[in-house]
């Protein structure tokens, strides 16, 4: 089991064209970067595409360079929601519904390694409690699921280089998959900070690859509305881009036009530089997308909205 961002929509588009014998078995495709390495049978460490950021306004002063350097030792309680709306139709057939459910997953956090001259780095455990959901199915298959664990490995600028995924060996694949799809939507729309000296007002650009079937660019321009000693609001627009106009299916099984991708959204994160994690927050990214074959008999139309929260 690969982890993968945005694992849902891999998997319907996957089942959708199955359908229409236009591909087959792309719901076993491996979207997501390889484990990087493995631990116990259950431990899967995968790297997180690298981010750039760019200051386009350092805004007022005082200016300083914004640094998220938490003490080994320092532990942090936060709950991370997470949702994701899929919606597909394949001609004129009617709309399905492929969405995950929301999950909670209350987490413990603490700093296993601090940044210092010879750890360029922190590295941060992750342990989730009782997770919940409204949806029945995943909400009894969670109980086992309590106990498993997470890490990141984070640059002092926020940006996630690696994530770590130990769940307990009893948890059931649903659960698995959701807590794998939470992780992977929250890592993917982090604030990362420039090099550069900013004060409140600043603008900048984060700029990261995103794996979602295909390759995306993902752009998000962030702007600092407040700053309260280390307590930081940030607000994030983020938009994402096909780097190609066609998508290359896995396994070989062909390719289908991009007609149409939009994929946009907005939020706010509020960031405390003595905590490893967001201490509040909550993003939306949705749009729509169309797919066709080669040969224009068949399109396949999608609606999708994900959703990440953090409250302390």
């Amino acid at each position: 089991m690969l982890p993968r961002f945005a694992r849902p929509r891999a998997r319907s588009l996957g089942v959708a064209l199955s359908l229409t014998t236009l591909l087959a078995g792309c719901g076993n495709s491996a979207d997501g970067a390889a484990p990087a390495s493995t631990a116990t049978s259950t431990e899967v460490t995968v790297p997180v595409a690298a981010v750039t950021a760019v200051v386009l306004d350092p805004g007022a002063e005082p200016r300083s360079r914004i640094r998220l350097t938490p003490p080994a030792g320092t532990t942090q309680q936060v709950a991370l929601t997470t949702s994701s709306q899929v919606f597909q139709s394949i001609g004129d057939q009617p709309e399905q519904d492929f969405s995950t459910p929301e999950l909670t997953l209350p987490l413990t956090a603490t700093v296993g390694e601090a940044v210092s001259d010879t750890a360029p780095s922190s590295l941060v455990d992750l342990r989730i409690a009782d997770a919940t959901s409204p949806d029945a199915a995943l909400a009894a298959a969670l109980g086992p699921a309590e106990g498993s664990e997470a890490g990141l490995t984070m640059s002092p600028s926020g940006a996630v280089s690696a994530l770590r995924l130990d769940p307990t060996p009893d948890s059931a694949d649903i659960a698995r998959s959701a807590i794998e799809q939470a992780f992977y939507q929250a890592v993917y729309r982090m604030v990362s900070f420039p090099e550069d000296e900013i004060g409140v007002g600043a603008v900048w650009e984060i700029h990261q690859q995103v794996m979602s079937g295909m390759a995306l660019d993902q752009v998000a321009t962030a702007s600092l509305l407040e700053r309260d000693g280390d307590r930081l609001t940030v607000q994030l627009r983020i938009t994402q881009t096909p780097r190609e106009s066609t998508w290359a299916l896995p396994n070989g099984s062909g390719q289908l036009n991009i007609d149409r991708y939009e994929m946009t959204g907005e939020g706010t994160m509020t960031i405390d530089l003595g905590r490893p994690l967001p201490i509040a927050g909550d993003l939306t990214v949705g749009g729509e997308q169309a797919y066709s074959d080669p040969a224009g008999t068949t399109r396949l139309a999608q609606t999708l909205v994900d959703r990440v929260r953090w409250q302390s």
